[in-house]
C-alpha cells in the first residue's frame, strides 16, 4: 500500500469518526432518545433526561464533554457502580494506553526516522510504500508487568467487603443419588447435608419443566401486544390509519383469549403435582456460613466422584436455568459439537479474508486482470480501494463473529450467562488470531513463499518475519477503521436510534429503554486482538505506536459512556476475565518475540536473535509463574478470605437472610408473572 491510500483510509475513517460522534453528542442532548442513550438510567428508576440542558442552551450543538466524564470517572467508581468485571475492561484500555504511550514516543522519534533514514531496498523508494518506515527498509547487517498481582488484590478484597451475595452462601449441587427411603432428590440432599454441615440451612431443587419458558416469553409477547394496541387508539390520525392497514388482523379480544389459553397451560405445569414428576438431580443448597459453603464446593463429598458433585452457584440472575438439567455424559457431545461448528466458521471465514488480501494486493490483480486497471481512472479511487475498502469489509464480518460464537456457546450448556460468555471470548480471541492476524499474513505476502518455505524449513522464521513487516501498512488500516469508524458507531448506535426514530413516527413514542447487558465477548478479545497487532508491529512498523494510543484513549472514552448510560451490568464474576486477558497479553509479547528472532536474523544480525531468545524464555517462565501464584485464586475462593468475612459480619451484627437468598434460586417459571392483563398464578394442587 503507498502513502496515498494510508492517507485516504486515515481520513475516511476521521470523518466518519467527527460526524458519529458529534452526532451522538447532540442525540443525546434530545429527552425523546433516552430509550437508547440513557436506558441505564431509565430503568434505575429516573427518567433518563437527568442533566439534559434546556431548549436553546446548547441542545441544538455537538459538544464533546461527556469525553472528559469519561476520564475523570475513578476507578473506585467504576468498581462501586458497575462491578469488577467492568473495571477489568477498564483495566485492559488503560494497559493499551500506558504501553502504547511509552512505545509510541520510542517508535516515532527513533525507530521510524531510524527505517527512512536506512539505505533500503531502491524499489520501496521510488513506489513511495509505507514501507519506508517499516523495518523492511532496514538493510542487512545494519548497526542502525505485574497487573496479574494488582487484579488479585482487588478480587480478594472484593468477595470480602464489596460482595454479600446470596451466592456465597450457595452451592450448586448436581447428580444426586435418589433417596432409598423416599425415592426423591430432594431428601437425598437433605439429609446428607443436615447430617455432615452443621450450618446447613435449606435447599431448592430444580425441575425440568420443558417448554414452560417458551409459554411464558408467548404471554409476553402477546401482553405486549394488547398493550400496544390500547394505547394506538390515543394517537393521532395518521397514526391510528398506519396501524389499521399495518398490524396483524386480530382484534384485542382475540388476543385477551389467547392470553388466557397461554395462561393456563402456564398454571398447570406450575402446579405442585406437576413439579414433583419434573425433578431432577439437581439443587442448590444454602449455608449459615460462607466457610461450609467453600468447603462444600470445593471438596469431593462421596466415593464415586460422579455423585454430588459441586460447585459455586452462579448469581441468581446469572443462572440459564434450562442447562442445569443437561446429564454429564451429554455435555460432552455438546462441546464436540460446538468445537466442530466453530472450526467449519473458521474454515469459511478463510474466503472473505483472503478477498480481502486479493484487494491489498491489487498490484498483482492488474498484472492477472488486465481490466481492474480501469479503476486508475478516477482520480483517487485506486487509494481508496487499496486503503479503505480491504480494511472495511474484513472489520463488517468481525462485526458478526461474536454473536455467531456467542450463539455457540450457548449449545454447550453451560449454567452461567457468565461463563457462556468467557467462553465465547476465548473462541473469539482465538478466531480472529488465527483468521485475521495469521490468515492476513500468509494470505497477504507469504503465499508466493510457501513453496521455498516447505523445501527449506530452516529459512520460515526469517520468511515469516519478512511477512509481518510487509503486512504493516494493512493493519494499520485495520486499527485506523475498527477504532475510529466502530468505537464511534458504537456510541452512536446507529441501529437502535433509527429504529427508536421509525418507532416514534409510526406507532407513536416509546419509552422503554433499550438496555442490554455489556458485551464482554465482544469488546475483551477484539481489543485483546488490538494490543497483539500493537505489541508484535511496536519494532516492526513504529508508525502504527500513536494510532493504537488514539484507539484505546477513543474505546476508554465511549465504553465508560456506555457502561454509566447505556448497558447494565447483569453479572459480576469478580474478575474471572482477567486470566484470559492475562494469556491473551503473553501470546502476543511471545509472537512479537519469535517475530524478532526471525527478523534480526533476517537482518543478519545473528548476535540480536540468539539475544532475544533469553527473553523469550522469561517470559514463558513469568508465564508458568503467575500460573502458580496468582491462578488458583480465580478458580477458587480462599477458605481464609471467607473465614475473615464470616468473623466481619459477626462483629458488626449483619448476616445475611438465607430464606430470601434461597428464594432468589427459584426458576422464573415457579414465580408468579406480573402482565398488564393481570398476574399468573400457579396452581397450587
Amino acid at each position: 500500500m503507498d502513502a496515498e491510500g494510508l492517507v485516504a483510509s486515515a481520513a475516511i475513517n476521521l470523518g466518519l469518526a467527527l460526524v458519529a460522534l458529534s452526532l451522538f453528542s447532540l442525540l443525546k442532548k434530545q429527552p425523546g432518545n433516552a430509550p437508547v442513550y440513557r436506558p441505564r438510567r431509565m430503568a434505575a428508576g429516573g427518567d433518563g433526561g437527568a442533566g439534559l440542558l434546556p431548549l436553546g442552551h446548547g441542545r441544538l450543538t455537538p459538544s464533546f464533554r461527556w469525553i472528559g466524564a469519561a476520564f475523570r470517572l475513578s476507578e473506585e467508581d467504576v468498581l462501586r457502580r458497575h462491578g469488577l468485571d467492568a473495571l477489568v475492561v477498564v483495566r485492559l484500555f488503560k494497559f493499551g494506553i500506558k504501553c502504547f504511550t511509552v512505545c509510541s514516543v520510542v517508535g516515532v522519534l527513533v525507530l521510524a526516522p531510524t527505517n527512512y533514514t536506512s539505505e533500503g531496498r531502491a524499489d520501496i523508494r521510488r513506489s513511495n510504500s509505507m514501507e519506508l518506515f517499516t523495518v523492511t527498509n532496514v538493510t542487512r547487517g545494519s548497526d542502525r508487568l505485574w497487573e496479574y498481582k494488582e487484579i488479585t488484590r482487588r478480587r480478594i478484597d472484593h468477595l470480602k467487603y464489596h460482595c454479600k451475595r446470596p451466592d456465597q452462601y450457595i452451592i450448586l449441587v448436581r447428580g444426586i443419588p435418589m433417596c432409598p427411603d423416599h425415592g426423591t432428590y430432594g431428601c437425598y440432599v437433605d439429609h446428607f447435608f443436615s447430617k455432615h454441615y452443621q450450618t446447613y440451612q435449606s435447599y431448592q431443587i430444580v425441575h425440568d419443566i420443558g417448554n414452560i419458558e417458551a409459554l411464558q416469553k408467548l404471554a409476553s409477547s402477546i401482553d405486549k401486544q394488547i398493550k400496544r394496541k390500547r394505547e394506538t387508539r390515543k394517537c393521532n390520525i395518521w397514526q391510528r390509519i398506519w396501524f389499521k392497514f399495518t398490524s396483524e388482523a386480530i382484534t384485542i379480544h382475540r388476543q385477551e383469549e389467547k392470553m388466557k389459553d397461554v395462561q393456563h397451560a402456564i398454571r398447570l405445569l406450575q402446579c405442585e403435582n406437576m413439579l414433583k414428576q419434573k425433578e431432577v438431580p439437581v439443587a442448590f443448597v444454602a449455608f449459615k456460613s460462607r466457610l461450609d459453603a467453600a468447603h462444600a464446593a470445593e471438596m469431593q463429598l462421596l466415593v464415586n466422584p460422579l455423585s454430588l458433585v459441586t460447585t459455586y452457584a452462579p448469581e441468581p440472575n446469572d443462572t440459564i436455568w434450562k442447562n442445569l438439567a443437561i446429564p454429564f455424559w451429554r455435555m460432552a457431545m455438546y462441546k464436540l459439537g460446538v468445537f466442530v461448528a466453530a472450526f467449519l466458521l473458521t474454515v469459511f471465514f478463510t474466503i472473505p479474508v483472503t478477498a480481502v488480501q486479493g484487494i491489498v494486493q491489487f498490484e498483482k490483480i492488474k498484472r492477472w486482470f488486465p481490466p481492474a486497471r480501469a479503476v486508475q481512472l478516477i482520480p483517487g479511487l485506486n487509494s481508496v480501494v487499496t486503503g479503505y475498502l480491504p480494511s472495511l469489509i474484513l472489520n463488517g464480518f468481525i462485526y458478526l463473529v461474536p454473536f455467531a460464537m456467542l450463539g455457540m456457546a450457548s449449545f454447550e450448556g453451560c449454567i452461567a450467562n457468565s461463563q457462556k460468555e468467557i467462553k465465547a471470548c476465548n473462541m473469539v480471541f482465538y478466531f480472529l488470531l488465527g483468521n485475521v492476524f495469521f490468515l492476513s499474513i500468509l494470505s497477504g505476502s507469504l503465499l508466493d513463499q510457501l513453496g521455498e518455505s516447505f523445501t527449506h524449513p530452516k529459512d520460515i522464521p526469517s520468511r515469516l518475519a519478512s511477512a509481518v513487516s510487509a503486512q504493516s501498512d494493512f493493519f494499520i488500516t485495520y486499527i485506523l477503521t475498527n477504532g475510529m469508524s466502530g468505537f464511534s458507531l458504537e456510541v452512536l448506535q446507529f441501529g437502535l436510534i433509527t429504529w427508536q426514530f421509525l418507532k416514534a413516527h409510526s406507532l407513536g413514542h416509546s419509552k422503554e429503554p433499550y438496555l442490554y447487558g455489556f458485551p464482554y465477548y465482544r469488546v475483551v478479545p477484539i481489543v485483546s486482538l488490538a494490543i497483539l497487532i500493537g505489541v508484535v508491529y511496536a519494532v516492526v512498523a513504529p508508525l502504527l505506536l500513536p494510532i493504537l494510543l488514539i484507539y484505546f484513549l477513543l474505546g476508554y472514552a465511549v465504553y465508560i459512556n456506555q457502561m454509566e448510560d447505556v448497558y447494565e451490568i447483569t453479572y459480576d464474576t469478580c474478575g474471572q476475565y482477567w486470566p484470559s486477558i492475562h494469556h491473551y497479553i503473553f501470546l502476543s509479547v511471545t509472537l512479537m518475540q519469535i517475530t524478532m528472532i526471525g527478523l534480526f536474523g533476517l537482518k543478519s544480525k545473528p548476535g540480536a536473535s540468539f539475544g532475544t531468545i533469553p527473553l523469550l524464555v522469561f517470559n514463558i517462565l513469568f508465564n508458568e509463574y503467575c500460573k502458580v501464584r496468582f491462578l488458583p485464586t480465580f478458580h477458587h475462593r480462599p477458605v481464609q478470605v471467607a473465614k475473615q468475612s464470616d468473623e466481619l459480619d459477626e462483629a458488626e451484627g449483619m448476616t445475611c437472610d438465607l430464606d430470601d437468598a434461597i428464594s432468589a434460586y427459584k426458576p422464573p417459571w415457579m414465580r408468579p408473572m406480573n402482565l398488564e392483563s393481570g398476574s399468573v398464578q400457579p396452581l397450587n394442587v
